[in-house]
């Protein structure tokens, strides 16, 4: 064989043998690629498990990020709920505080001002102690050495010492000067004092006795017009003590001082002679007249109860308050009561000063001396004719108070509402001539009794004398009138009412306004 076959041969072997292993590559490559979709299909499998986990998964957190998130806005919710009822309590207990430190204060404002007036009035009397025993030192001394002069030197002028005197701050009393004078216009004189200068000088005569001085060496004392004067113009116009002090060329703790000693001797000596209660011919004459004007007979009296506005009292601040008329005026209101009975020329034949103004009539009444009286049979007999505030007993006749009267009840009521307003208009007389009790007044709790007393004795000398007032002094009143838990006291005194009232209307004397 030759060089050509042998090589022909071998590529030929080399051929085949590369056709062999093509075809066992492209077996093996089949079946790698068997494996390898086998074994993408499981992957594939796995991912999609895996997603579904995935997607479980986030679906939780999810769930979770919500439910905490509601949590959260609830806690918040719950957290502001209770820091604005925080902050509510706080601010009420901040506004608790500040009004009571407010009120502390106040007290103690008031308190220390007490306490310097006190201060100022015992440094004032300790000066003119002081002063007074100076210039009676200086007096004694003086006279001792006059005494010497004269021992010393017979026939010396005995009257050459000269004295000295307390120094005193130099006010105006023009005013008072021009009102005292004899040709004083007497319109003007009664439009300051309420009455004629006739009645001014009645009260000067019977006071003169009680309220005069006698000079000292260190001052002339204050003559009794003066005095009478200053008390009555004050309780007139009702202006503060400073106005007062001006008018008059006095000091306001004089003035202050004048007033109260002035109303305490119009209560001690003018009281028991212009306010006594009616008995035998004058008791006579006011059954007479008010059985004239109404047809009720017996009736001894009209009986009213008002009410005088006051400072807030540092003690029992809540017996004085007065409800009714706070929530009237919608500001907070104190006061004392005055009950009071008169004649019928509006004249007081009783009064009652003082309780407080949380009282209702029918408790002023019990207080009264008035009451005791009629307990002790003095009133026996007699009526006292009242409002529907007070309580129908054997001696207090009162007006029919219940629903769905009869024509007899209404005629009643008619008539002894005449008798009521007798009482009333007195009322408003004594208001509107003494303007001091319109208003709340610089006068203290204690010394207010006497004030009014002395008020309603001035009313009873102008009503007597026929003093007659100014219209345009007219006071309208407004005390509430309640009626009392027990308004039935006496079965005897129901049984004479409706017999009252049964002969007013078969006697034709009850009124029809009501018709």
């Amino acid at each position: 064989m030759n060089e050509t076959s042998s090589t022909a041969i071998a590529t030929v072997a080399a051929a085949a043998a590369r056709k062999r292993r093509r075809q066992d590559g492209n077996y093996s490559n089949k079946d790698e690629d068997d494996n390898k979709s086998s074994s993408f299909h499981e992957q594939e499998e796995e991912d999609e498990e895996g997603e579904g986990r995935k997607k479980k998964d986030l679906k939780g957190i999810l769930t979770s990020l919500l439910l905490l998130e509601e949590q959260e806005k609830g806690d918040q919710e719950e957290q502001n709920r209770a820091s604005s009822e925080d902050k509510s309590m706080f601010d009420d207990n901040h506004r608790k505080k500040t009004r009571t430190m407010l009120d502390y204060y106040s007290n103690l404002q008031d308190y220390y001002t007490e306490e310097e007036d006190n201060d100022r009035i015992i440094k004032r009397k300790k000066s003119r102690v002081l002063a007074a025993s100076v210039a009676t030192i200086t007096a004694v001394a003086e006279s001792q050495s006059e005494e010497k002069e004269k021992t010393a030197k017979p026939g010396g002028n005995p009257g050459s010492g000269q004295h000295r005197r307390l120094w005193v701050k130099d006010r105006s009393k023009a005013w008072w000067d021009e009102c005292n004078r004899p040709d004083y216009p007497e319109e003007e004189f009664k439009k300051w004092f309420r009455m004629s200068r006739q009645t001014f000088d009645t009260i000067c005569e019977e006071l003169n006795s009680v309220i005069a001085k006698e000079d000292t060496t260190l001052r002339t004392a204050i003559p009794v017009r003066q005095r009478v004067a200053v008390c009555i113009w004050r309780l007139a116009t009702g202006e503060p003590l400073r106005l007062v002090s001006k008018r008059f060329g006095l000091g306001i703790s004089t003035c202050h001082k004048l007033v109260l000693e002035v109303c305490t001797a119009i209560r001690s000596v003018l009281m028991p002679k212009y306010l006594q209660w009616p008995d035998g011919d004058s008791s006579r004459k006011v059954k007479e007249d008010f059985e004239s004007a109404s047809g009720i007979p017996n009736v001894i009296g009209s009986m009213y109860t008002t009410h005088i506005p006051i400072i807030a009292p540092k003690v029992s601040v809540a017996a004085y308050f007065n409800k009714r008329h706070t929530e009237r005026n919608q500001k907070t209101s104190y006061s004392i009561t005055v009950q009071g009975v008169v004649d019928p020329n509006g004249v007081f034949t009783d009064v009652c000063i003082g309780w407080p103004g949380s009282m209702p009539d029918d408790q002023v009444l019990e207080k009264s001396a008035l009451h005791q009286r009629a307990s002790g049979g003095l009133l026996k007999g007699v009526w006292i004719v009242g409002g529907s505030g007070y309580p129908l007993m054997d001696w207090v006749l009162v007006p029919y108070t219940q629903q769905h009267l009869t024509w007899t009840q209404h005629a009643f009521n008619e008539k002894i509402g005449e008798i009521q307003r007798v009482a009333k208009d007195a009322f408003a007389r004594l208001k509107g001539r003494w303007s001091c009790l319109q208003k709340r007044t610089e006068v203290k709790l204690q010394d207010l009794p006497v004030v009014l007393g002395a008020c309603c004795v001035l009313h009873n000398i102008c009503e007597m004398k026929n003093e007659k007032m100014d219209p345009d002094l007219t006071f309208d009143l407004f005390d509430d009138e309640m009626i009392p838990e027990i308004a039935l006291r006496s079965t005897n005194s129901l049984k004479a009412r409706d017999s009252i009232a049964h002969n007013l209307l078969h006697h034709g004397l009850a009124g029809t306004a009501f018709l």
